[in-house]
């Protein structure tokens, strides 16, 4: 059985065009090394796949959530289909398995590259849409990727940690997080920093990262974490 056949099969889809399913599942990598193939990469049904993404997922937001605002809506896409969530549906799909790529592709990236899986899963939408209309995308979208949205939900993926911080903060407890940067280390074109968060004086958590914004929001997500297991703070 050949892998167009199975993953047919695993999604229980059935392509009417199989040849565009052979092109969501083609790496540019393998073309390099099959150039007589004819084949065609993934890339523009991946540019198609993801606007139909997103497009699908707004409706089924806006329809789910009537009374959400615009800006707590795009946080709750956001979440959805970004790589790391595309990649994760895809890596339940085992879609690594069925991707045409380059052997020196598969050696490097172990064919578990997150952005080479996420691309792919919206290349699949893309040839979905062109095989089967935009209803064919979004039952494909609503039974491997919307499911995701209550796990979403629970874990907060949505929010960003300094705006949900200050949020929780300035309602529990009256007053807003400061941060401070507390350590800079390495030379210019690789400096590792250091920023910890304080409510009034008192330093809750320290975050690091490659830029003072990301040692910041490390340093956020680690005071919501103590915030969750401790409830208050003494």
């Amino acid at each position: 059985m050949n892998k167009l056949k199975q993953f047919q099969e695993k999604i229980e889809v059935e392509f009417k065009n199989n040849s565009l399913l052979q092109e969501a599942l083609t790496h540019r990598s393998y073309l390099n090394e099959h150039p007589s193939s004819g084949w065609k990469h993934n890339e523009r049904l991946e540019f198609l796949g993801d606007a139909v993404l997103e497009l699908i997922i707004t409706k089924l937001l806006y329809k789910k959530f009537p009374q959400k605002p615009e800006g707590e809506l795009t946080s709750l896409r956001a979440s959805l289909v970004n790589t790391k969530s595309l990649a994760r549906v895809a890596g339940q799909l085992k879609i690594n398995q069925y991707l045409y790529l380059s052997k020196g592709e598969s050696r490097l990236h172990n064919q578990q590259n997150q952005a080479v899986l996420a691309n792919t899963f919206e290349a699949i939408i893309g040839a979905l849409y062109l095989d089967q209309g935009l209803g064919g995308a979004q039952k494909f979208i609503e039974k491997y990727l919307w499911t995701q949205l209550e796990m979403i939900l629970k874990l907060e993926l949505y929010l960003d940690p300094k705006s949900h911080l200050q949020e929780l903060t300035q309602e529990k407890y009256g007053y807003t997080p400061s941060y401070q940067i507390l350590k800079e280390k390495g030379p210019d074109h690789s400096k590792k920093f250091e920023s910890g968060v304080f409510f009034e004086k008192k330093l809750i958590s320290v975050g690091q990262g490659s830029s003072k914004q990301a040692a910041e929001v490390n340093a956020a997500k680690k005071a919501l974490q103590k915030i969750k297991k401790e409830k208050k703070f003494n």
